[in-house]
């Protein structure tokens, strides 16, 4: 079997397609990938490194702005769009796909739309619970919409093929155990909570998350993991201002990235992070109690939609970031620990949303469209 795989711009797009991508690779050994992404995007160096072949196109969205800076870009857009559908045809002409999966993204709209037409079945995959505009525009031609959450049904704006497959998750997060986890990280029995935003960083996470964090280094009361992200290289130094130096307090593990995530998540009691797709569903596997806080900056706003699927379904607290205070995240951060039977509750909820057979039930999609 052949089969191109398109979507990029985001993690939030890439790591689902790598995730199908390995699925197909272990279960069907004679097939052959091409993973087709935006030049210069992040997917250019992902896919390599996770030892898939890899052409790039050039492709950019539009501004929706009439700032000159914006028109500028969104001719430029237009040029691109025109030729990366006759850069789409050639590729697929000479890899012969037998199926195309699209995960969203810029990129994946040209690749799907020209298969389409060559009459080579596509598929898509819409990670949010607010569908892409791509993935809206490739619906009307998919053999089959996979969504991960039920909510993006309504949000499609059509009678498509949908099934639910949920999130590819790593296994390594459906396995990892919270007392294993704990024992390799050299934690006791006090609350564990865990803090991120992202792999740049989230400033109104480091700043409204400092406070409770300088108090848990001085009173011990709590075992912090926060990863402040790449551009919140002074978050340390902003504890230290609070009367807190990290690298005296043994309760506090702060750091730029988490590189273990498996671990850190099934170690902690509560989560802080942004509501991405794979992120809540990686919190939904582990039945995490957590406090979302969504990214404003972000299309459709997705990120609010993605919370309040699991807020609606009492598997998690939410603070938008206009309401975001340092006082009003201890507040929430105190309140949930203690009370041992709302975290009880979070956790239940959490887990009866999960999805973990994701990559199963889109590897059986893909037969279905695929003569093996």
């Amino acid at each position: 079997m052949r089969m191109i795989l398109a979507g990029g711009g985001t993690a939030g797009h890439i790591n689902p397609a790598l995730a199908i991508a390995g699925t197909v690779k272990d279960k069907i050994k004679s097939s052959e990938i091409l993973y087709v992404g935006a030049e210069g995007g992040m997917e250019a160096t992902l896919v390599p490194k996770a030892g898939y072949d890899f052409v790039g196109i050039k492709v950019s969205g539009f501004k929706r702005s009439i700032a000159p800076s914006a028109v500028v870009h969104n001719i430029a857009t237009v040029n691109r769009a025109i030729g990366s559908s006759f850069a789409a045809r050639k590729i697929i002409k000479e890899f012969k796909p037998d199926i195309c999966v699209g995960t969203g993204g810029y990129v994946s709209g040209p690749v799907l739309r020209t298969a389409a037409k060559m009459g080579i079945p596509i598929i898509i995959h819409e990670q949010n619970a607010f569908p892409g505009v791509t993935n809206k525009m490739l619906a009307r031609s998919a053999r089959a919409v996979m969504l991960a959450n039920a909510d993006a049904k309504s949000r499609m704006g059509g009678k498509y093929n949908y099934i639910i497959t949920g999130n590819p998750v790593r296994q390594e997060i459906i396995t990892a155990d919270k007392a294993t986890a704990r024992k390799k990280l050299g934690l006791d029995e006090r609350p564990v909570v865990l803090s991120f935003g992202g792999s740049l960083g989230a400033q109104r996470i480091n700043e409204s998350t400092a406070d409770y964090i300088a108090r848990s280094g001085i009173d011990g009361k709590y075992q912090i993991i926060h990863a402040y992200g790449k551009f919140g290289k002074w978050f340390p130094d902003l504890l230290r201002e609070k009367g807190c130096n990290p690298d005296e307090c043994s309760n506090l593990d702060i750091r730029e990235f988490i590189d273990n995530m498996p671990i850190c998540l099934a170690a902690a009691d509560l989560v802080i992070c942004r509501a991405g797709a794979m992120t809540l569903s990686e919190l939904q596997v582990q039945g995490k109690p957590s406090i979302l806080i969504p990214s404003p900056n972000v299309a459709e706003n997705h990120q609010y939609h993605n919370a309040m699927s699991m807020v609606n379904e009492g598997a998690a607290a939410i603070i938008e970031e206009k309401d975001l205070t340092a006082e009003k995240l201890m507040q929430t951060v105190d309140d949930m620990l203690s009370d041992p039977k709302r975290l009880e509750q979070y956790s239940e909820n959490a887990k009866k949303l999960a999805i973990t057979d994701s990559n199963d039930r889109i590897l059986s999609i893909i037969k279905k469209y695929v003569k093996l």
